[in-house]
């Protein structure tokens, strides 16, 4: 991955254009990395998520329901997990406005669990109100990369303001991400990955899907090149996979059962409460009678705050058998791969930041993942005798 923006500074044009490749090509000898077993059979889970999309950016504000300070923390595109800790950080500030003992949390997904630890940790009594749990968020279908700007914003939506912000957040996230290193379970991890350029095309080819107007996302990962490797272009001779050109570097990875879980033990270890509930209108949410509420509903914000701002981008993940001995991930013809603790992620990226744009189909589409791990079979195929 080149800098550490949206997938496509691992697999797109980017990686070879943006001037934070390494000067020198890499002349170690070849590493010798176990192949992944990547056959359909394999596919033991597929999920969609829905990820937030704002043209401006993440809702930061905040608004007055009678006595209750509401404070918004949603809308963060592909960017939640890895912005989770720098965006709640603002949150929990502004919830302080209104001087509370006790702070409400509307929402259990990555960003209702870092509002709600760290309202703790400035000593507020903390409840999270959601219909679910973690496991049964969209949070939970995420890929587990740290893309802190994936599908962001729109470049000229946002302002020139919220770049210095998310470069805040960003930076403050991976501090703290930093702290989830070396845990059992290992809910944060380094893995190398690896872009994988070839000139062969796709087999079988994906069905050509109507192209959609290209939007410009913006990008801001340059602000913080300085927090991952820069890509490095392999020699022929070191590079593990055949192909035209082969980039490597190393990323965060988020292993998000055992993150989630963490998340949540430490939450209610530390004394938080969680309730179900299903909040409809924002009248519901003032009748608690908490003089601070932070509501981190993600894409459910659309419906229950009446918020057209939020688009939905259609992501699928398709999740092979585990495999402990493969600890690198891949960008393949399109094809971003994962290697998490709880299996090995596959997902089409074909089409860009545009793929899945504006679409709130959370069906499991199986041919979709059954053409993106064929195409993965590809690169551990047998290669035929000279």
């Amino acid at each position: 991955m080149v800098g550490l923006g949206r997938r496509r500074l691992l697999h797109g044009a980017l990686l070879g254009s943006s001037g934070l490749l390494s000067a020198c090509a890499a002349t170690a000898p070849a590493p010798s990395l176990p192949p992944i077993r990547a056959h359909t059979d394999r596919i033991y889970d597929m999920a969609v998520c829905l990820r937030p999309f704002r043209a401006a950016g993440p809702r930061l504000d905040t608004e007055r329901l009678g006595n209750t300070l509401v404070v918004h923390n949603y809308g963060h595109g592909g960017s939640g997990w890895s912005l989770s800790w720098g965006s709640s950080a603002v949150a929990v500030a502004k919830a302080l406005q209104a001087s509370p003992q006790e702070i409400a949390v509307i929402g259990c997904g990555a960003l209702g669990l870092t509002s709600a630890i760290l309202a703790q940790r400035i000593g507020a009594r903390v409840t999270i109100y959601a219909r679910e749990q973690i496991p049964d968020t969209r949070s939970f279908r995420a890929s587990g990369a740290w893309t802190p700007d994936s599908r962001i914003a729109l470049t000229g939506a946002a302002g020139p303001a919220f770049a210095a912000q998310w470069e805040q957040m960003a930076r403050s996230s991976f501090k703290t991400h930093r702290q989830y290193l070396g845990l059992p379970g290992a809910p944060v991890e380094w893995t190398d990955f690896y872009s994988i350029r070839t000139d062969q095309p796709s087999s079988p080819p994906a069905p050509v899907a109507p192209a959609a107007p290209e939007l410009d996302f913006a990008s801001y990962s340059r602000t913080i090149a300085d927090l991952v490797p820069k890509a490095r272009k392999l020699a022929p001779e070191a590079a593990p996979f055949r192909a035209r050109a082969v980039y490597q570097t190393e990323n965060m990875i988020f292993n998000i059962a055992d993150y989630g879980h963490t998340l949540l033990n430490d939450f209610l270890t530390a004394g938080g409460q969680f309730r179900h509930a299903d909040f409809h209108a924002p009248a519901e949410i003032a009748a608690l009678g908490k003089r601070a509420v932070i509501n981190c509903t993600g894409y459910g914000a659309r419906a229950l705050w009446k918020d057209e701002s939020v688009v939905p981008v259609r992501g699928q993940i398709a999740r092979l058998i585990p495999q402990p001995e493969v600890h690198y991930g891949l960008d393949y013809k399109r094809v971003f791969v994962v290697p998490r603790r709880d299996g090995i992620i596959v997902q089409d990226v074909s089409g860009g930041d545009m793929k899945g744009y504006g679409d709130s189909n959370e069906t499991v589409d199986r041919a979709e993942s059954e053409r993106a791990v064929t195409t993965l079979a590809e690169l551990f195929s047998p290669r035929p005798a000279a």
